[in-house]
């Protein structure tokens, strides 16, 4: 008995396929792959990419920051976009890249983003992510994989729950800080009140 609780409590914790998406140094070949552990992530990515070379290096496609423990991939979120560098190779900003201190400033109630990717070259529509932010303090991200009708059908459901709880957290935190506008604006007009009173009394 105690040797088998042994074995459990041994038993590396599981973490199951999420999907990523890779690409090369010069972004010229992009695939999106499901991976549940670094290891894994980086011998799908060599095939999907064709690249045959044993010395390679995983880093973030935004930054070029180096993913090389387990500990830090797992901290990453899904459909995080990574590049492959061989040996020789140096990443490079794409053409979206802004670098942090030249940044502009953020503005706005809501953005929207699509991204569409492939999980495999069979596929013929591929799959479609949608990340939503409010504020800048809520956002969603959701993948629609479309692999029937059905499986459309409720994606774009759990979607419309999730987009339904961002709203609700959105329309909770304006009723709060108009609530929060209003008391100040009665603590304000109160003092002239009660002078306009003393005066009519006296």
């Amino acid at each position: 008995m105690g040797s088998q609780t042994k074995r459990v409590l041994l038993t590396p914790l599981m973490h199951s396929a999420r999907p990523f998406r890779v690409s090369n140094h010069n972004r010229s070949s992009r695939r999106g792959v499901m991976a549940s552990s670094l290891k894994e992530l980086l011998s799908k990515t060599l095939d999907a990419l064709l690249i045959t070379s044993g010395l390679v290096t995983l880093v973030l496609e935004e930054d070029g920051t180096v993913v090389d423990t387990e500990e830090f991939f797992q901290t990453l979120g899904d459909n995080t976009h990574f590049m492959i560098l061989e040996k020789g190779q140096k990443w490079t900003p794409g053409s979206n890249y802004i670098p942090a201190r030249q940044q502009p400033k953020k503005s706005g109630i809501a953005r929207i983003t699509f991204d569409l990717y492939k999980l495999s070259p069979k596929d013929v529509i591929g799959c479609l992510n949608v990340k939503a932010t409010i504020y800048e303090m809520y956002s969603v991200t959701y993948d629609f994989r479309c692999t029937g009708l059905k499986a459309l059908m409720r994606s774009l459901l759990r979607f419309l729950s999730h987009v339904a709880q961002v709203t609700g957290q959105f329309l909770i935190y304006t009723g709060k800080h108009m609530l929060r506008v209003l008391g100040d604006t009665e603590e304000q007009t109160s003092p002239g009140l009660r002078t306009r009173q003393k005066f009519m009394v006296g």
